[in-house]
């Protein structure tokens, strides 16, 4: 079977990219150096405990394995931390991708699949949001991947690198079938936290205003399950093996739901209230931030799957309660 890098593996989408990937016929080693992932969700393959900064050990790991290609997830992603340490940001994700990126030199490994977001568009002009669409982040997290983006640009001008990068907007969701699921420490992604609420774990959900410019005032978000943009960056590999050229693609469904149609969809599927507190805005956040992922649809094949919320709340509440289970 064909093998492929999946940097970041052991976190939440790398692990289930790299269930995709083993289903579809390819072998994913895991390159992470576990410091925000799980040694638990390294399942489909063998894993390589680097940090990308190392570049020998990087080196020798291409020279074991020969991979094809790689998948990109390796990167601290807490917008919060990213505001009040900077540096830390810029360290990781851009320079990391510097180290990734010149190990593939020297191992003549010339294709990459970025994972990237929809934190490089900042606040939109109008939404949905196209690729087209100006590139203007707001904080330290967002900056950093776009800068990637722009190495990618340059690294392909000057080195023939090809890449597809993958910006995706709110990944939500677990494994259907409960293999693995969103584990972060801390949690800041709203539905885990509004199920923890849900199961009494935290005292209310924060929700960051509540007057925006949207129906019922809270902000809204174009939420993603994870498996389909799993499957995503399935095809995007295809598309470079394919000798396809670099490409960019937005990742979300098109719709859009508010904070409170969240928390309510969470205690229509756990049964439970949810309690909630109101809190100020956040600075930089949008009031909606909805993907036009039409590109993705005509030009890589991709149909999300599990676009219903509850549905993808299901899953995710699903592995919830299979990890609390755990615990007790």
């Amino acid at each position: 079977m064909t093998v492929v890098f999946v940097t970041g593996g052991a976190g939440y989408i790398g692990s289930h990219t790299a269930k995709a990937l083993h289903r579809a016929g390819f072998t994913p080693v895991v390159i992470d150096n576990l410091s925000r992932g799980h040694e638990w969700a390294v399942k489909w393959g063998p894993l390589e405990k680097i940090d990308l900064a190392d570049g020998a050990a990087l080196d020798a790991a291409f020279a074991r394995h020969r991979p094809a290609a790689v998948l990109h997830f390796a990167a601290f992603a807490y917008v919060g931390e990213s505001v009040s340490n900077p540096y830390l940001y810029y360290r990781n994700n851009v320079g990391g991708t510097l180290s990734l990126l010149e190990a593939m030199r020297r191992a003549d490994c010339g294709k990459i699949v970025f994972s990237s977001t929809c934190a490089t568009y900042g606040i939109p002009d109008k939404t949905p949001i196209s690729e087209d669409a100006p590139q203007r982040p707001v904080n330290p997290y967002g900056a950093s991947k776009l800068m990637v983006e722009r190495i990618l640009a340059d690294a392909g001008a000057a080195h023939d690198l090809r890449s597809v990068c993958l910006r995706y907007f709110n990944a939500a969701g677990a494994d259907p079938d409960g293999d693995i699921g969103e584990a972060h420490d801390p949690e800041t992604h709203l539905v885990p936290l509004a199920l923890q609420a849900a199961a009494g774990a935290n005292t209310a959900l924060s929700i960051f205003g509540d007057d925006y410019a949207t129906p019922d005032g809270s902000c809204i978000r174009d939420y993603i399950h994870v498996s389909d943009l799993a499957d995503a960056h399935v095809l995007a590999l295809r598309w470079l093996l394919d000798g396809n050229p670099s490409r960019q693609f937005n990742l979300g469904n098109g719709r859009g739901y508010s904070v409170r149609e969240v928390v309510e969809a969470v205690r229509r599927i756990s049964g439970r209230a949810v309690p909630v507190e109101v809190g100020p805005r956040r600075a930089g956040d949008p009031p909606v931030l909805v993907a036009d992922a039409r590109r993705a649809a005509d030009e890589l094949g991709w149909k999300p799957q599990r676009v219903d919320l509850d549905a993808q709340i299901a899953d995710a509440w699903n592995w919830f309660a299979k990890m609390q289970r755990g615990r007790g």
